[in-house]
């Protein structure tokens, strides 16, 4: 089939890190078409955040990401800021707010992010074609071939902003790594990350019963931890703290949590033994955390005196334990059906940090999730998405 369309910059993926990439390649005179098979951009931005986009984080920095090269991300997000992005929103007249730890909110919808990218491209000139399925990709002597069901481009730059695999419900496919790897490109492993954690067997029929249960917590997985919330489901563990330590768990880890985190548990045990001497040590727990988790961990020691007077230092020791590290090895995870962000990707090492551009092949960039390269949870993956964008873009 003969060329129809051609263009400087085809990006593929009308997402945060597609759009934004376009915007900065459009304003610098370039002729830019962004190609996404959703029949709307910025879909991941609109439901995000429960629908008001957690679009970035005040203290979002190098040390928020998991990477092969825990380096590579530092120049993009040295380019261009959390703040730079932050006076972008308010140049719009976008009402936000934050939420907690750095996190930031649209007051409104998500929407109006979505309609600041999309305003910025069509004053850029950018050229967006929706609803379009990618067929073939190729490169030649002229530039990039990209064959669609609608028409083929040639193009001088190509720009892969595909995603990951998170949320295979709006679409979510690996494309994006499949064309890595057709140039070439190492990809490395692929999982879901920032998802529940689901019961093991033997822990299902009795912790799920716990579903609805919330309190704040430190979790804990091969060495990273973290202080949020987490959440008993009938599934499993959700909740802000688990989605988070998600992206360090492997299979067979274990989870060790602290239930009652800046709290002397020992030492209000053994006042309250003198105070309560005939109660419950359980039942004295109820005052430190919610009442039904209190009676379980019940479960989680040898058997106790029925009152906590009759319990001695090494009997509240345990207790203790049972509460400070409380051990979970997870069944394993809800999947890409739940998760918020694929971890790994686009092997970094074979791209170049200030750029996004390929090392293997001139003008292939690479931008967002499809990369190596995953925020923690809080508005450090959209911030990762603009800054890997802006810098393709005003270098393709």
């Amino acid at each position: 089939m003969p060329l129809l369309n051609t263009t400087d910059v085809m990006v593929l993926g009308a997402g945060a890190a597609g759009m934004i990439c376009a915007v900065e390649a459009g304003r610098r005179g370039r002729s830019v078409t962004v190609i996404d098979h959703a029949r709307a951009p910025g879909e991941k931005i609109r439901i995000s955040g429960g629908g008001r986009c957690n679009f970035t984080n005040l203290y979002c920095g190098p040390a928020n990401f998991l990477s092969g090269n825990r380096h590579f991300a530092i120049s993009a997000l040295r380019s261009f800021t959390q703040h730079d992005f932050i006076d972008r929103v308010k140049a719009h007249g976008i009402a936000f707010h934050e939420k907690t730890l750095g996190q930031l909110f649209c007051d409104g919808s998500a929407r109006e992010i979505v309609a600041m990218l999309t305003g910025e491209m069509a004053e850029a000139g950018v050229r967006l074609e929706l609803a379009t399925q990618i067929t073939g990709v190729n490169r030649s002597e002229a530039g990039f071939e990209i064959r669609t069901e609608s028409g083929d481009w040639l193009a001088d730059r190509l720009v892969v902003a595909t995603g990951g695999k998170s949320v295979p419900k709006m679409g979510a496919t690996g494309i994006g790594y499949d064309i890595a790897r057709q140039f070439g490109h190492p990809v490395t492993e692929t999982r879901a990350g920032l998802v529940p954690f689901t019961w093991a067997s033997n822990m299902h029929e009795s912790w799920g019963a716990l579903s609805g249960v919330s309190l704040e917590v430190h979790a804990a997985c091969n060495g990273a931890g973290f202080d949020e919330a987490m959440l008993f489901t009938h599934r499993g563990l959700s909740g802000p703290a688990m989605l988070q330590v998600s992206s360090y768990w492997r299979e067979g880890d274990t989870v060790t949590i602290d239930l009652a985190p800046g709290i002397d548990v020992g030492a209000y045990l053994k006042a309250e033994r003198g105070a309560r001497p005939k109660a419950s040590v359980w039942t004295v727990l109820t005052d430190l955390l919610p009442k039904r988790l209190a009676l379980q961990l019940d479960t989680r020691t040898g058997p106790v005196p029925p009152r906590i007077a009759d319990m001695s230092n090494a009997d509240l020791d345990e207790v203790v334990a049972a509460i400070r590290a409380f051990e979970v090895v997870p069944g394993g995870t809800e999947g890409y059906r739940t998760a918020e962000v694929t971890l790994g990707g686009v092997d970094t090492d074979a791209i170049h940090q200030k750029t996004m551009e390929s090392r293997l092949v001139p003008g292939l960039h690479f931008v967002g999730e499809v990369l190596d390269v995953t925020g923690h949870l809080g508005g450090h993956n959209f911030q990762w998405a603009w800054s890997s964008g802006v810098a393709a873009g005003r270098a393709a």
